[in-house]
């Protein structure tokens, strides 16, 4: 691996560059001259040993003798799954333990070894079911394999999954989330995650139980119990819940499991009651209780130091139910730390939304939008097509319906179709012919529809495929778009489909555009920067940044004034975002960070609210970005930071 490391090296240093190609050709070379057809080197494996040689052997990185700019064209080289951080952060996504749920969908799995829609086989899952649902080891274990990968990592934005996170207690949630900042603060001083922890272990069985303890006493009243914070060391982590008797053993979770999923299966048992009995009363899970409950006080100490951490929260996205939303659970969310709202909608049809007993009036999911907007969150909307009794027509009108309600007017859409899960009520409509899934050709018509007439100021999430058996969903729905517009179909508007992603660009060939439209509650302006238009091409105005700002209409500010943290004359920035390969903190680099163009954008944005009438100007930001807002002269105020204007 050094003299292959050596060459690679050498490449960049003769040439002046060093494309992913090249290091795939040198990888090639390097394997011929072994005569059994085994490849001994493989690409994945080259960040993770330039990273230890420099941690762990100075010397002989110091003999590499590479200058900054070097480096960094190494890493992007030798870097794998470029698109992970395309979007300019780096995302990790956790799951909470299975809990009971208060909807019943039909078209909803109901996997006993999962929070209520997911299924244990999905990648997030499996890490989440190694690491024991435990957030501080899947924050540990994911950030491990980030940056083994040679993806920049200073700026994370966290993805809490698993049904609807408000219905866990809030004793739970603020645990749930001080471990994730706790994990982040304490990278490369803890062990990583359980695949790290237990990479000695025989067929991934859990380890003998050492003598080592989780929690300690104590008298700090800061902490629940009498207890101090968990032990910051992940063996001691783990082994806490080996020592419970909880197990990420797949012979054994089928054990457990498979008489409670059997009595699913032919109706004798809901989903609720068979997690209720597995990991309630009398499970080894009770023992954990008291210990998965946190405070305000604990979770605040741990978003101070996330401040000035190595590795920064830069957005924090919970998924929850439109018929949670309140004032107080907002309140709670914000105090986590949260700025970003999954909510599930999935139809505006309220006779479909009946058949499939997701009985949320449409009045509640319009509130629901209408509040978490006026407390500045961005929402990320989950929409479905293919339910029971609607047409591919009929699926078009709604979601154009939808994405241009004025109510709801959602910031991002996770479009994607229904399926058919074993165990779910859907089974019984499709045995009786009442439901069929759509053909393909159907289906990727229908999508690439949908994002063709997605606004210029929403996202569709990469998430198109979530529940698909088609791998690649998405990327035929993307060559369909093209082939659509090709044949005169308008440009793409869409924000997923124009971000400039690992793409080059400097801020003297950008151009700062806005677009307005008006909600139920505000009008809202999307300034953007984008790059100039490429003849022919099925994506204009390729976009580097932007912002979305929020000025409140003064009638229903004053008509929700007892339940709202914000005035009628304070104007909100909900997201700032700037878009190319993450670059790191204080780093140099060619693509759109780091460039001043957030702060253009946010100058601008101060000076539409000020033209307007607006005297303050908040902004709903992460721990991570609170340094950034400060130094753009906000200051502190509650849940926000604020400027005068």
């Amino acid at each position: 691996m050094q003299e292959l490391m050596a060459d690679i090296i050498a490449e960049l240093k003769d040439a002046g560059t060093l494309s992913a190609r090249k290091v795939d050709r040198i990888i090639a070379v390097h394997n011929k001259r072994f005569r059994e057809p085994v490849k001994h080197f493989a690409k994945k494996q080259l960040a993770p040993y330039y990273l230890q040689v420099k941690q762990d052997d100075p010397a002989l990185w110091e003999s590499w003798n590479l200058s900054g700019e070097e480096e960094r064209a190494l890493l992007a080289a030798i870097q794998m799954k470029p698109r992970r951080t395309a979007s300019g952060v780096a995302t990790i996504t956790v799951i909470t333990k299975p809990h009971a749920c208060a909807g019943n969908c039909i078209y909803c799995p109901n996997d006993v070894r999962m929070p209520k829609s997911y299924l244990h086989a999905e990648p997030a899952c499996q890490r989440a079911e190694r690491n024991y649902f435990d957030s501080y080891l899947q924050v540990a274990s994911r950030l491990t394999a980030l940056e083994a990968m040679g993806h920049a990592t200073d700026k994370v934005e966290l993805i809490i999954l698993g049904g609807s996170f408000t219905d866990y207690s809030a004793a739970y949630q603020m645990w749930f989330v001080s471990e994730l900042f706790r994990a982040l603060n304490d990278a490369g001083e803890s062990t990583g995650g359980v695949g790290d922890v237990f990479a000695s272990g025989k067929n991934g069985k859990n380890p003998p139980s050492p003598n080592s303890h989780f929690w300690e006493k104590s008298s700090d009243p800061k902490f629940p119990n009498g207890k101090n914070p968990p032990s910051l060391n992940s063996h001691k982590r783990a082994a806490m819940y080996a020592n419970a008797g909880i197990t990420y053993e797949e012979e054994t979770l089928v054990a457990q499991t498979q008489a409670w999923q059997q009595r699913i299966k032919d109706g004798s048992a809901t989903y609720n009651e068979a997690v209720n009995a597995l990991y309630g009363p009398g499970s080894p899970w009770e023992s954990l209780e008291t210990l998965q409950g946190g405070n305000l006080d604990q979770l605040h100490e741990v978003q101070l130091a996330n401040e000035d951490a190595a590795h920064r929260v830069v957005g924090l996205v919970v998924e929850t139910r439109p018929d949670s939303i309140t004032p107080e659970s907002l309140r709670l969310l914000r105090d986590l730390g949260c700025t970003k709202l999954q909510m599930g909608v999935q139809t505006l049809n309220e006779t479909v939304a009946a058949t499939c007993q997701r009985p949320t009036p449409l009045a509640r999911v319009r509130e629901a939008f209408e509040l978490a907007r006026a407390f500045g969150f961005k929402s990320h909307a989950h929409f479905m097509a293919n339910l029971p009794g609607v047409t591919p027509e009929g699926d078009k009108d709604d979601y154009q319906n939808f994405v241009h309600d004025a109510a709801i007017a959602p910031d991002e859409v996770k479009l994607y179709p229904c399926v058919l899960i074993e165990d779910t009520g859907l089974v019984k409509l499709f045995e009786s012919g009442s439901w069929q899934p759509y053909t393909e050709d159907t289906l990727v018509d229908l999508l690439a529809a949908d994002v063709l007439i997605t606004p210029a100021h929403t996202l569709s999430s990469d998430d198109i495929a979530a529940g698909n058996k088609k791998p690649n969903l998405r990327q035929m729905v993307e060559q369909r778009v093209e082939t659509l517009v090709a044949e005169g179909a308008s440009p793409v508007q869409e924000i997923r489909m124009r971000e400039i992603a690992t793409s080059e660009t400097s801020a003297d060939k950008l151009e700062m555009i806005e677009e307005s439209y008006d909600t139920s509650n505000t009008r809202e302006v999307f300034l953007q920067w984008v790059a100039p238009a490429e003849p022919d091409a099925a994506v204009e105005n390729r976009i580097a940044g932007f912002l979305r700002l929020s000025l409140p209409h003064a009638d229903w500010m004053q008509a929700h004034a007892e339940t709202l943290p914000v005035r009628p004359t304070e104007a909100m920035i909900r997201e700032v975002h700037v878009y190319g390969a993450a670059a790191r903190l204080h780093a140099p680099t060619t693509g759109a960070q780091h460039q001043g163009l957030g702060r253009a954008l946010v100058e601008r944005a101060c000076k539409i609210a000020r033209e307007a009438g607006y005297e303050k100007m908040n902004v709903i930001s992460a721990v991570g970005t609170r340094n950034y807002y400060r130094n753009l002269d906000f200051t502190d105020n509650g849940l926000y930071l604020t400027r005068s204007l």
